[in-house]
């Protein structure tokens, strides 16, 4: 695989990550008969409050990450990676920039979110050392939330 740059997006990368955002989650419409909440977002404002990186990949922008810190967690809002670039480390690589940046803000664990419909993202996770916190109703389905350890705790 080519080197993978990551670069903090801004105000005019909004469109950017919602492209994106709407061509990973595409997949998943089928599956729970609407859109999933990422593709519902309001990435101006994310892009403005949530700390969001763009990863390239030759140049060209193929995923992201949303985080969002709290005060003893670092939550994924969002992983995204474009369907060109799947299958190809990206998703691995975006968890390991993710995880890295609790570690560097001094926060022991990471935390995320995901539709249970959505297996393979449920097996991913699992495979990286992701625990099931609890699952609770969302919508039509169930809401599966993670936590890993990363760091020392406080």
């Amino acid at each position: 695989m080519s080197t993978l740059v990551f670069r903090r997006a801004g105000p005019a990368d909004a469109a950017i990550v919602a492209a994106i955002t709407d061509a990973a989650y595409a997949k998943w419409v089928p599956v729970i008969g609407r859109k999933p909440s990422p593709m519902l977002a309001d990435y101006n404002a994310a892009v403005r409050d949530h700390l969001i990186e763009l990863a390239y990949l030759d140049d060209i922008a193929v995923g992201l990450i949303e985080l969002i810190s709290a005060a003893d967690h670092l939550l994924l809002e969002n992983i995204a990676i474009d369907p060109a670039a799947q299958g190809r480390g990206v998703g691995r690589r975006l968890m390991q920039r993710f995880e890295q940046h609790a570690i560097e803000m001094g926060l022991p664990v990471v935390r995320l979110y995901t539709n249970k419909a959505f297996a393979t993202n449920l097996d991913f996770y699992r495979r990286l050392g992701y625990a099931i916190e609890r699952e609770e109703p969302f919508k039509e389905g169930f809401t599966v939330y993670f936590a890993k350890a990363v760091g020392k705790p406080a």
